[in-house]
């Protein structure tokens, strides 16, 4: 919670707003936002994006990126932060899309794999989490979400 609490003061004062588009965190992200008093003032939407067409249609993903890279990837992850980012007006998108387990997983994107993407005004950033595969669902979405709120409040500073 302490992480949240620091991130909503941060766009507080840097006069931002924030949305989300999630897949594999159900929403996560944005209720630990909506836990911090005063988020009404920079939470402008979530979204949670958990099939490919809500991704597509939400989200604004072009479903040639998900054909190609499929929709646990770091190009698909940015789009969504991206296109949420715009469609809600807001200066920061997020976004996850993961396997959370306990099935699901490839050799490829084992159970744990986790795509996020960030889009503060214009800056892109992705990066793909590969957290222990036998964690359970709920450790891989809380591990992920305040992954992000890590990420964001070294960007934000």
């Amino acid at each position: 919670m302490e992480n949240f609490e620091e991130l909503v003061q941060l766009l507080i004062e840097n006069k931002m707003t924030i949305a989300s588009a999630e897949s594999c965190t159900g929403g996560l992200f944005a209720s630990k936002i909506v836990d911090v008093p005063d988020a009404s003032k920079v939470l402008n939407a979530s979204v949670v994006t958990y099939s490919n067409e809500a991704k597509t249609k939400y989200a604004h993903v072009n479903p040639e990126l998900i054909e190609k890279y499929g929709a646990v990837s770091e190009e698909v992850a940015m789009a969504m932060a991206e296109g949420i980012a715009k469609e809600t007006n807001a200066n920061v998108g997020v976004s996850f899309s993961g396997v959370a387990g306990p099935t699901g997983g490839t050799p490829e994107k084992p159970v744990g794999t986790v795509c996020i993407g960030i889009f503060i005004d214009g800056d892109r950033h992705c990066e793909t989490l590969h957290l222990n595969e036998a964690w359970t669902r709920v450790e891989i979405r809380e591990a992920s979400v305040n992954y992000m709120a890590e990420q964001l409040i070294d960007l934000l500073k």
